[in-house]
């Protein structure tokens, strides 16, 4: 009887218990396996997209297809353009996608441009040319991860949002690989060439680790004036079409124009920090006047323009 009045005594003060462990454990399973928007899901495929471009890269160059392997890494530049915007505009920026896209940037432009040049003529100079595969390569992880970095300050101005710091890896990818493009162009693949070839990589890398300010061209064409619409699809389509017909002069081409276009970008800094600095000895009276809480606000609202997604 003592056993059965104890237990008739201990279950009301058991269950409650259990009921609330498995109330919790409900609402941890609903918030785990919520829905995801479309609009999330979109710009991570196209990240994942330019990632396969990326290793059929790599492929077509083991395989000794460079016209191929090369544009597939065009292909990912292209989409590494657009996943960014994409999901800018459809407002499904996420960190998740800020990773996938960090890691994305390194395989297609840092692990593959650096194996297509070491199949196409590095491996000639042994351990000098996959040193040289190597360290372009490294520089390219260094650069994004600085980059993902300096999104977290909050003290830069807001015109520095103009400028890379180095240039971005899309570019030292397309530029590492002009020497392949010359070779397609006629140019004879000699000892003379994959030596400055080697230089040349080595070059590049430096600019990738470097604090050159490059200019980003982030907020060019984000607003078309109506009777523009019709002139920028016609130059987009014909910038493509002129591509798809002439790849290598209009690779080459661009390439050596934007090597030549890094000191205007350097100048256009400078002329910011001057300026920026002409005007901060007028400004700061009304700082230190101002309420803690305006600042506050100006410092949020600087936050919120920093973007989610990398380059």
């Amino acid at each position: 009887m003592a056993a059965r009045r104890s237990k008739r005594y201990i279950a009301p003060m058991v269950m409650p218990e259990r009921d609330r462990r498995g109330s919790k454990l409900a609402r941890l399973r609903r918030r785990r396996f919520r829905r995801i928007p479309v609009r999330v899901l979109v710009p991570n495929v196209v990240t994942l997209l330019a990632l396969c471009a990326g290793l059929t890269a790599i492929r077509m160059a083991f395989e000794d297809r460079y016209a191929l392997a090369l544009a597939a890494i065009v292909f990912a530049a292209i989409l590494d353009a657009v996943d960014g915007r994409l999901a800018r505009l459809l407002k499904g920026t996420s960190r998740f996608g800020a990773e996938l896209d960090s890691l994305s940037d390194f395989v297609n432009f840092g692990v593959a441009p650096a194996l297509i040049l070491y199949f196409w003529g590095l491996h000639e100079l042994k351990s000098a040319g996959w040193i040289a595969a190597l360290v372009f390569a490294i520089c390219v992880g260094l650069r994004l991860a600085r980059f993902n970095v300096m999104l977290d300050d909050p003290d830069r101005p807001a015109w520095t949002s103009n400028f890379f710091v180095g240039m971005p890896a899309p570019a030292g990818a397309i530029t590492v690989l002009l020497p392949i493009y010359a070779s397609f162009l006629g140019l004879p693949r000699s000892a003379l060439l994959i030596f400055l070839t080697l230089v040349y990589t080595l070059g590049i890398a430096s600019l990738l680790v470097s604090r050159l300010p490059v200019f980003s061209g982030k907020r060019v064409g984000t607003r078309v004036p109506p009777d523009l619409v019709g002139p920028v699809i016609v130059v987009v389509v014909l910038f493509f079409a002129l591509l798809i017909a002439y790849p290598w002069e209009i690779l080459t081409a661009g390439t050596l124009a934007y090597l030549a276009s890094l000191p205007f970008g350097w100048l256009s800094y400078r002329g910011y920090e001057r300026r920026d600095a002409e005007s901060r000895p007028e400004q700061q009276p009304a700082t230190m006047q101002s309420p803690p809480l305006a600042a506050g606000v100006v410092r949020a609202h600087d936050d919120e323009d920093r973007p989610s997604r990398l380059n």
